[in-house]
């Protein structure tokens, strides 16, 4: 199929220029990332921690029930992502699955966060279950949306930058929550749980209805064969694919070990309180809203996997430097240890939403060459398997707890661990995470989906679609 590719692409040079989208139609589309983000957070970061050290649950036997279903994504969001695809109605594709999954999403949501001491691993993992399945679907059908609002190469940088900026908008208001609750004295760390769950249940039928109303659908490609729903298997010998899917890997252990350990490094490493810990964290991500922009330009400039590579660099440099380095800069500079961390953590930051980003404009791409080769819109398909990898990566990034109950780490203690423990909780923090981070640029090096390919690409798909 590639030979005709070359003939299309050759006869038609250039793709016919797609439409941009204005900035409030992206803003609408970007509403539910709100929730979905408000959500995502302490599903890898609040949620284990909170099971173990407030609900009582088995710190080793949380991070396994967070491994399993995490694994069983890799088998179940390929059969989503296959039905999405295959899915026609009269209120779109995408828009029907993501109202399907909403009261699914709000249900599993009230049962997660506002669980009561004593609860057990059973009821943790089956409305996690739940919860996963409705998440899914969610994601999936809004992150395959996106990629159908432009065929464009750098149009699909912008999309989903404005698509990581509004998760990271999200993911701040759901981190301000415990922060509000907590100096306002309407509860303590337990109850400022719950109010996250609130705030999910509330805004995601709101934003949804905004999404909804203000955002269009455009019409989906060919769908693929019946006979070859099981073909999925052959996207893996793709060469882009392994390489992006290798990255994505790389970097979802990668901020998921930072996430997962955050607070524990933090408090049990470098001594701060639990409310200091919570800046520090508030301060990471809103250096994340303020890197998107840079990421997302800086793919128009160097290109999306140039612009990536820079990124993994950059975040494995950073946080070494943050890990290790910070508490010798706070005491040769005479500079206050917190304000040495939150320097620190900010300069982290800056390389959150490169990965999410970039990977997602990426695998757009990559639909339009799998449409080009196989003939059939593969969209959510393609989707699902980024998804799965992500959530592969997360689920192995959690199993650090289990990695920190065999060094000794009990989090009860906090500070008064072991040097040897402490010293595992380090190296888990940060060593871990960087050498990730540099693996995945390597991956990426060589990527063959550059922007002249794809305008290639699309140039072929142009022409066929004329000819039909």
């Amino acid at each position: 199929m590639t030979q005709p590719a070359a003939s299309s692409a050759a006869s038609s040079p250039t793709p016919t220029p797609a439409p941009r989208r204005s900035n409030g139609v992206l803003a609408a589309f970007s509403a539910a990332c709100l929730p979905y983000a408000a959500l995502g957070l302490p599903v890898y970061v609040t949620l284990p921690e909170f099971y173990a050290s407030h609900v009582g649950v088995d710190l080793g036997l949380v991070g396994i029930i967070f491994l399993v279903i995490r694994m069983a994504d890799i088998f179940v969001d390929p059969a989503l992502g296959m039905v999405i695809d295959r899915t026609h109605s009269r209120f779109g594709r995408y828009r029907l699955w993501m109202g399907l999954a909403a009261p699914v999403l709000m249900l599993a949501v009230a049962m997660l966060f506002m669980v009561r001491p004593g609860a057990g691993a059973g009821h943790l993992a089956l409305w996690l279950i739940v919860m996963s399945l409705g998440f899914s679907v969610s994601i999936l059908s809004q992150i395959s949306w996106a990629s159908a609002l432009s065929s464009d190469y750098d149009q699909r940088s912008r999309i989903y930058g404005w698509w990581q900026t509004a998760n990271i908008v999200g993911v701040l208001t759901v981190l301000l929550i415990p922060v509000l609750v907590q100096s306002m004295g309407w509860g303590d760390y337990a109850a400022a749980v719950r109010w996250q769950g609130w705030f999910i249940v509330i805004a995601l039928p709101v934003t949804l209805a905004i999404t909804f109303a203000f955002t269009p659908e455009p019409p989906p490609g060919p769908p693929a064969d019946k006979a070859s729903r099981f073909a999925y298997l052959s996207l893996f010998k793709l060469p882009v694919m392994q390489r992006l899917l290798g990255a994505d890997l790389m970097l979802g252990i990668a901020r998921g070990v930072v996430g997962a350990l955050f607070f524990y490094f933090f408090e049990a490493v470098q001594g701060f309180e639990r409310a200091q810990t919570s800046i520090l964290l508030l301060v990471y991500f809103v250096a994340g809203l303020i890197g998107a922009p840079v990421w997302s330009a800086l793919a128009v400039r160097l290109g999306k996997h140039a612009a990536l590579i820079l990124a993994c660099v950059y975040f494995a440099v950073t946080l070494l430097l943050a890990s290790f380095g910070a508490p010798v800069l706070a005491t040769a500079l005479g500079v206050a240890p917190l304000i040495m961390a939150a320097i620190m953590v900010a300069l982290v930051g800056l390389a959150f939403a490169s990965g999410d980003l970039l990977l997602r404009a990426m695998m757009a791409d990559v639909a339009d060459q799998v449409q080009l080769e196989q003939g059939a819109d593969r969209t959510g398909l393609l989707f699902s398997i980024l998804t799965a990898t992500s959530k592969l990566g997360y689920a192995v990034s959690v199993l650090t707890f289990t990695g920190l109950q065999f060094a000794g780490f009990n989090p009860a203690l906090v500070e008064n661990n072991s040097p040897a423990a402490l010293m595992w909780l380090q190296v888990m923090f940060a060593g871990l995470p960087a050498l990730c981070l540099i693996l995945g640029a390597w991956a990426l090096y060589r990527y063959p989906l550059t922007q002249a390919r794809h305008a290639e690409i699309r140039a072929a798909l142009d022409a066929a679609s004329a000819a039909r």
